[in-house]
């Protein structure tokens, strides 16, 4: 099989400029291949062995399995993270949520002494994990559901050797408990079903849906049950930080208001969305 031929099997899912660089991305991951090596057709000399396990690749790829999960690899924030089908693939709008924390002066004027940060639905650990290794003086936990996401992350940790306290626990029915953060960050499930008929397949089909998607019966059902939360355990002056459906995000601020916070401010990505938002208590 040539570069080609590859990219051209892809076409039927993928424009152009997405197949090739799927199969570039494979072909550099799983068989140390620079664009130099592809170029000058060296997909062709790969060993019989390698090239039954690339059309192993190529098939699931063909199926519209997402490239993150078929590799057991995703980037983010500059770091590579294990992903599979228990958790989301995450996203550039989560790593610019992360960006936003990093660099908010209130971290700034908390370097002199430990900074406790809190992910709620931290999946593949991402969140978690990105600010732990960018921001030196905090100490951060993570909490999720999921037995699997926890495994993940718990990977994801050592393999980025970061230290966090993972824990089980569910936002709607938390235990009391003692701690109080200085920071507490979520990106929970926030896509409406009406939303699922313009949603690609490989979303659709292989992402965790209980991860996705909303309750149907009230969209911010996960927004509200943190924000009620997190008023008792912030500390005083401490920041909530949330990623947002666009769709939403003036009923979670409003929420949020009513909850008592203070300086609720929404924040646009890059592409003008409504999709971040932060909190003082």
């Amino acid at each position: 099989m040539t570069y080609e031929e590859l990219w051209h099997r892809l076409n039927v899912l993928y424009d152009t400029g997405e197949a090739k660089a799927l199969v570039r991305w494979v072909l550099d991951v799983r068989f140390g291949m620079s664009i130099t090596d592809i170029i000058s057709g060296k997909v062709t000399q790969l060993s019989a062995d390698d090239q039954i396990e690339l059309e192993k690749i190529m098939c699931r790829l063909e199926n519209g399995e997402p490239v993150q999960y078929v590799l057991g690899t995703a980037d983010f924030y500059g770091r590579s993270f294990h992903v599979a089908p228990g958790v989301l693939i995450p996203r550039p709008e989560t790593a610019e949520l992360c960006q936003y924390i990093i660099t908010d002066p209130f971290i700034k004027q908390k370097e002199a002494t430990p900074i406790s940060i809190l992910d709620i639905g931290t999946g593949s650990g991402c969140i978690a994990i990105t600010l732990a290794k960018e921001i030196p003086h905090a100490k951060v936990s993570a909490w999720d559901i999921s037995e699997d996401a926890l495994r993940i992350a718990s990977k994801n940790a050592k393999r980025n050797n970061a230290d966090i306290t993972f824990k089980k626990e569910n936002i709607l029915c938390p235990q009391q408990l003692q701690a109080a953060w200085d920071i507490i960050v979520s990106n929970p499930p926030y896509i409406l079903r009406k939303e699922s008929d313009e949603m690609e397949k490989n979303v659709l089909e292989y992402e965790p849906s209980i991860a996705l998607f909303a309750p149907a019966e009230n969209p911010i059902l996960f927004y509200e049950a943190i924000g009620k939360w997190a008023i008792d355990y912030l500390k005083s002056g401490g920041r909530l930080f949330f990623e947002l459906n666009p769709l939403t995000a003036e009923e979670v601020k409003k929420e949020m208001v009513d909850l008592g916070f203070q300086n609720v401010e929404i924040i646009t990505d890059q592409y003008g969305k409504q999709r971040f938002l932060k909190a003082m208590k």
